[in-house]
């Protein structure tokens, strides 16, 4: 620590002698050296656990709005949307809708953690910008602009994709799935194009979305391999420093 910073301790804190302040840069090296060890044992802890969990919250966040379609199906009148939203106002409560979307927005903020989480190892950037995508997807969705949120999601599926594909830890299978329903979601760019090409490709980029849940439900992760792929951008990561 240089002077400077020495003289700014002993005006900010108080402290007169070289030894008090050599005391507080002990405890707050002490302090980084414990960060730091806490840090690597939550990168050392199995991410199978966190993986399983992830499927889970993204199940539910894929979930929730279909059951909610379900529910109100019986509401829906052909050709006038006019006629079904006044359907649903009146024979479903307002709490009802809001608590699915606070549902789905909550579930789907968990999962862009988890995920940021779990493919970070294989690039730190490009998982920071996947998670920013689906951030937007999930406040535009919430201020009712589906066809931009649906883009911004598309974007985030994308590269999702791409990780899988770049990893080393699940299946470059899940990693093209993720990619087609990516691009399910880019359709949305020309709304007449995603009308008419939704009968043929909502439902398989729907399952796309449900395959990547299950995997990690049942299978979890390759955790040897998130390990090594962890270990080696570590020691890129410190290489840079």
């Amino acid at each position: 620590m240089s002077a400077v910073v020495n003289f700014r301790l002993r005006n900010l804190l108080g402290v007169s002698g070289a030894s008090d302040v050599s005391m507080i840069q002990h405890s707050l090296n002490r302090s980084r050296l414990e960060a730091m060890i806490a840090m690597e044992r939550i990168a050392e802890a199995s991410p199978s656990p966190r993986a399983r969990i992830a499927g889970v919250v993204y199940l539910l966040y894929l979930l929730t709005p279909v059951v909610f379609l379900q529910f109100i199906k019986g509401f829906f009148v052909g050709g006038d949307a006019a006629a079904t939203a006044k359907n649903i106002l009146v024979h479903q409560p307002l709490w009802l809708g809001l608590a699915t979307l606070l549902i789905a927005v909550a579930c789907g903020i968990a999962v862009t953690a988890l995920f940021y989480g779990l493919f970070k190892p294989v690039d730190r950037s490009l998982s920071l910008l996947a998670a920013f995508f689906n951030l937007v997807a999930l406040a535009i969705e919430y201020l009712r602009d589906v066809n931009i949120g649906s883009v911004f999601h598309g974007f985030y599926c994308l590269l999702v994709g791409y990780l899988i594909f770049k990893s080393t830890f699940l299946p470059r299978i899940l990693g093209a799935l993720m990619a087609f329903a990516g691009l399910v979601g880019l359709t949305s760019l020309s709304p007449p194009l995603a009308i008419y090409l939704s009968r043929y490709i909502e439902v398989p980029g729907f399952l796309a979305e449900l395959s990547l849940c299950l995997w990690l439900i049942v299978m979890g992760v390759n955790v040897q391999r998130w390990k090594e792929q962890a270990s080696a951008a570590g020691r890129v990561t410190n290489h840079s420093k």
